[in-house]
């Protein structure tokens, strides 16, 4: 089993950057995937970002390409999240998660089955 925790969420005006952290523990986590998650009051948690292993391939949500980008240093078993140009429209809860089966990089929520308690992000106008 893995721990993970998150942390690095704020309140950020628009326009702003944050820079979302995962730390895992636990177990090592370097062959598997990690994927960050988002969720708004009200509706579903959906895929922001995701990572391989290696870091070599990493998927973006269409909401998110060219303003977030995933990176992950495997031997400090931590996954990041740098987030810039926000928009009010990118608050929620953000979620790290890791993958237990390797070699894959999903993006489906449904196919991670280690999670984080999630840290809040909140884009003011």
């Amino acid at each position: 089993q893995v721990q993970l925790v998150e942390s690095g969420g704020g309140l950020v005006q628009a326009g702003g950057s944050l820079r979302l952290s995962c730390a895992a523990s636990g177990r090592t986590f370097s062959r598997n995937a990690m994927g960050w998650f988002r969720q708004a009051p009200g509706e579903e948690r959906v895929f922001v970002a995701a990572s391989s292993w290696s870091g070599i391939t990493t998927i973006y949500a269409d909401s998110v390409k060219g303003r977030f980008t995933i990176s992950r240093d495997n031997a400090k078993n931590t996954v990041y999240l740098q987030m810039n140009s926000l928009e009010p429209e990118d608050t929620a809860v953000y979620y790290c998660a890791a993958d237990s089966v390797p070699n894959r990089t999903p993006t489906t929520p449904s196919l991670y089955d280690n999670w984080g308690r999630g840290t809040q992000v909140t884009v003011s106008s």
